[in-house]
């Protein structure tokens, strides 16, 4: 059923770069809700894995830095990441996302950092992420680097990550999450362990009154061919009073957005659903932050 060449079970971080730089056509598995699926349709027949599954000590849990600074290893499941405090504490949102990932099952196994490495547009943590503005740590034989969310994704299935480096750390940096509250829309067709037709997540700060837009971050899945910021549509509601711009967002995305035809849903259902999610999504999110919308 599962057509493996080999499995090399890495002990450290930088035994599993060293393993990946000795055999750059080699693949990392981490949860495996992603690779063995591939591997048992035959996409990835014959494949040599490097197995990242037994590093839970270095890459996996949530921590708040002195700074602020939300760090999320990439082993971290999405179960995890839900019911972590300071997930709900500080940036709900985003374990609002991640449980909405499959079913129960694959939120007990399936990582955040293998949501954001198989490059998908349609990953449900994805679009939270970009609203976030987040930062990909990212370590190879060289060291470390930063890699901004809005430069990961590189075309549908491909990111900013050599075959020799590792995802090491997602940073939310304070400045990005702090003010601001926020609300993901998963749309598909149906309710459960289904993927997304289109996912929509919106951030919002509002003035001292709770009635003005003081800033606004808009993002989506599967409204192109990888995860999206909607910059045009936050430029248009920024300064605007509440009502105003949950009634402007959804025209305004539609300028940014580029979703396609396919089986699951046709294109002028994706750009309705853009335009419908969009102002959905910033009400709710406004009245997290106490907005009488």
């Amino acid at each position: 059923m599962y057509d493996i060449a080999s499995i090399y079970e890495a002990k450290s971080v930088d035994d599993a770069i060293r393993a990946l730089k000795e055999d750059p056509g080699a693949l990392i598995i981490a949860g495996g809700t992603d690779v063995l699926i591939k591997v048992r349709e035959g996409k990835l027949s014959g494949c040599r894995l490097v197995s990242i599954h037994g590093l839970i000590e270095e890459l996996s849990g949530v921590v708040l830095t002195p700074g602020g600074d939300i760090e999320i290893g990439p082993l971290t499941t999405f179960r995890q990441v839900a019911e972590d405090p300071v997930i709900r504490a500080r940036i709900p949102v985003l374990g609002q996302a991640v449980d909405q990932a499959g079913g129960p099952q694959l939120r007990a196994v399936g990582t955040i950092g293998g949501n954001v490495c198989n490059g998908i547009t349609s990953a449900d943590s994805a679009s939270t992420l970009m609203a976030l503005d987040a930062r990909l740590r990212v370590k190879g034989p060289r060291g470390e680097r930063e890699v901004p969310i809005s430069q990961w994704y590189k075309g549908v299935g491909r990111v900013d990550l050599a075959p020799y480096e590792l995802l090491v750390k997602l940073v939310i940096p304070r400045e990005n999450y702090e003010g601001y509250t926020g609300h993901y829309i998963k749309y598909a067709m149906r309710n459960a362990m289904d993927i997304a037709t289109l996912g929509v997540s919106c951030l919002v700060k509002l003035d001292e009154q709770r009635r003005i837009v003081d800033d606004v971050c808009l993002a989506f899945g599967v409204a192109g061919p990888v995860p999206m910021r909607s910059y045009g549509a936050e430029a248009a509601v920024r300064g605007l009073p509440v009502e105003q711009a949950v009634s402007a967002i959804g025209k305004a995305a539609l300028e940014d957005v580029n979703p396609r035809d396919s089986w699951r849903a046709s294109k002028a259902l994706r750009l309705q659903l853009v335009e419908e999610l969009s102002a959905r999504a910033l009400a709710e999110a406004a009245r997290k932050g106490g907005a009488a919308v």
